[in-house]
């Protein structure tokens, strides 16, 4: 087929490879705009297009795609189907259309459950036993278009990075078989009634509230992990220090919630206790828990905010 494919973060990388190499001719790939990043905050080209110029795919990375130059320059391509994954932009109807089989999209997560910008964070957090991929026919609502195909796997005690690099293999093969063949794939409607939102992660989530039980913050650091990771704070010489908590394990323990309760770094919360597994200093490498102490040692009896 003659693809358009239309992606942005690392997520989307292994199903613009995956098609390239079965076969399909990927006629040009859509991407956010080079973004400052980095300590020199220089533009930086998306993984979609890194990867594309690897390839020698052509690259387009529009601001938008609502005026009608955007939109005649994509129908130009007369493809087949556009691949989108984790793309950014919203895409008019007139795109959508422009395809001749239309849009399909790789989302994260079992639709209609998770739809929104979120959905493998929002998976973890919310102790799903499972999630998955969902190939999707896309229309103008908000991941509310016909399903394809979906596959599921086990959440466990994998982090949100853990599940986004398992997804997107995932994700990647399962819309090459679906293009393989597409009669095998007939459209299944989602049930409105089962659908919920994963909104974008906001900041202010990211701080670890003690007075929660152990089991919602071990699941809101491994939702939160790499990034943006949830964090706490220790006082310090100099104020209080922040300080990223990328994997814990629930651990025996009762106190005060945020309590230091013995020279292992247990921490009481508002039911149980936690103990941190990795953890992260402000401007410093991630550090399993013995070596984080080791270079920040934390009294018995030390309450975090």
């Amino acid at each position: 087929m003659r693809i358009i494919f239309m992606g942005t973060p690392d997520f989307a990388v292994p199903a613009l490879m995956a098609l390239h190499a079965a076969g399909h001719e990927v006629v040009c790939a859509y991407t956010q705009p080079p973004r400052p990043a980095g300590r020199g905050k220089q533009p930086q080209p998306s993984p979609v297009q890194r990867a594309a110029e690897e390839l020698g795919v052509p690259v387009r990375c529009p601001l938008s795609l609502k005026d009608e130059a955007a939109q005649a320059a994509f129908a130009a391509h007369a493809a087949d189907v556009a691949v989108v994954a984790a793309y950014g932009l919203i895409l008019p109807r007139a795109v959508l259309s422009a395809p001749r089989h239309g849009c399909l999209n790789i989302h994260a997560s079992l639709l209609p459950r998770w739809r929104g910008a979120a959905p493998i964070h929002r998976a973890v957090m919310a102790g799903d036993e499972e999630t998955g991929i969902t190939i999707m026919q896309m229309e103008a609502g908000l991941d509310t278009g016909p399903m394809l195909h979906r596959v599921r796997v086990p959440v466990g005690h994998k982090t949100t990075g853990e599940l986004t690099e398992e997804l997107a293999r995932l994700g990647a093969a399962a819309m090459v078989e679906v293009l393989a063949d597409p009669a095998a794939y007939p459209p299944e409607p989602q049930d409105e009634a089962l659908a919920c939102y994963a909104p974008k992660i906001d900041k202010a989530e990211a701080r670890i509230d003690w007075a929660e039980s152990a089991a919602v913050i071990e699941r809101k650091v491994r939702g939160l992990a790499p990034f943006p990771g949830a964090w706490f704070e220790i006082e310090g010489a100099h104020g209080p220090e922040r300080v990223k908590l990328l994997l814990a394990e629930v651990a025996q323990g009762a106190g005060a919630p945020g309590t230091v309760l013995d020279e292992d770094f247990t921490i009481a919360c508002g039911e149980g206790a936690i103990r941190p597994l990795r953890l992260q200093r402000a401007g410093r490498p991630v550090l399993a828990r013995a070596e984080f102490l080791r270079g920040r040692p934390v009294a018995r009896g030390s309450v975090l905010a």
